[in-house]
């Protein structure tokens, strides 16, 4: 059996772990009873740890909120790990967090082991980070939205959609961060299907909605599924392209998802989107081969503006 110290850390990190424990389930893991666990749930209580207990068939025990924050339990991996994240929020892409980032990055990396704060200066030694351009996301909006997914309540909200603004009532599911775009994956209740939703373009609504059951998710890398649907469900602007070029070759130089459907090995027919027709003017002209654009007339005015352009460039006149 664990000393009674090295045990409490133990309870400690399994409650920091996990939002719900049942009593017997948490005994079996520390490999004591359920008494010894209830005197140690008091310990931590002294310490100033605010642990909820509930009584009944689906009773247990939860970490709750306190006054004060109580010193987080971390191992090795995990402080590596918090360390790099506050380094990367430091440097801009959600609203409002850079200073806080900063102190907390200092009071952390103060009272690393040297074997960690060894680890974290190599891999900042060896990382550049190049400053990316992009919309800014609230940094409150993140952390209720995530409370959301967490305790399984309806979120409602406005958005600024494609189709304009609208109110929305969804079952949020998962937050998902590409580049400096956050995207919230959620079951449209009014829809009655699954939406990706950009952060940025939503209003939240206060209070949340009821809690619901948890839907299978599309899919079982929801990375992917907001990879292969943004384009189509979250962008402003979209226009069908034929392309010179194999389905291959032009996902692979586009900086955005694109669906590419097979015409022959050196064309096909793609389907793309973004805020606006100049930035599809310009990732077009990233593809460097022939291109026709199939039923977008603003895209193909804003390429003859971005083509005089050039050519002014260039010497011409």
């Amino acid at each position: 059996m664990l000393e009674t110290s090295a045990r409490l850390l133990r309870l400690l990190s399994l409650l920091q772990g996990r939002r719900d424990w049942g009593g017997p389930e948490l005994a079996g893991r520390l490999g004591v009873s359920t008494r010894t666990l209830r005197a140690d749930v008091e310990k931590l209580r002294g310490l100033g740890y605010p642990v909820e207990a509930r009584s009944g068939v689906a009773g247990g025990y939860r970490l709750g909120a306190g006054a004060a924050l109580p010193p987080l339990l971390l191992d090795d991996e995990e402080a590596v790990a918090v360390v790099v994240g506050l380094r990367t929020a430091a440097g801009g892409g959600v609203a409002g967090i850079e200073e806080s980032s900063v102190r907390a990055l200092v009071k952390l990396e103060q009272v690393l082991p040297s074997r960690l704060r060894h680890r974290v200066r190599a891999m900042q030694a060896a990382t550049v980070t190049v400053p990316g351009r992009g919309p800014m996301v609230d940094a409150e909006v993140l952390t209720e939205i995530a409370g959301a997914i967490r305790a399984g309540e309806g979120l409602r909200f406005d958005y600024d959609g494609r189709e304009g603004s609208s109110v929305r009532r969804t079952e949020p599911h998962r937050l998902v961060a590409w580049g400096r775009r956050w995207y919230l994956v959620a079951w449209d209740n009014d829809r009655e299907e699954w939406r990706t939703f950009r952060v940025d373009r939503m209003t939240l609504r206060t209070p949340t909605g009821p809690r619901f059951v948890p839907r299978e998710l599309p899919g079982s890398d929801v990375a992917a599924y907001v990879q292969k649907n943004v384009g189509t469900s979250a962008w402003r602007y979209r226009a069908e392209v034929l392309v010179h070029a194999s389905a291959q070759y032009v996902r692979s130089r586009m900086p955005i998802p694109v669906a590419a459907e097979v015409v022959d090995d050196q064309t096909c027919r793609v389907e793309l989107g973004s805020d606006g027709p100049h930035e599809l003017a310009l990732w077009l002209g990233m593809l460097d081969c022939d291109f026709e654009v199939l039923d977008a007339p603003e895209l193909a005015e804003e390429l003859r503006r971005v083509g005089d352009r050039y050519y002014r460039a260039a010497g011409g006149r």
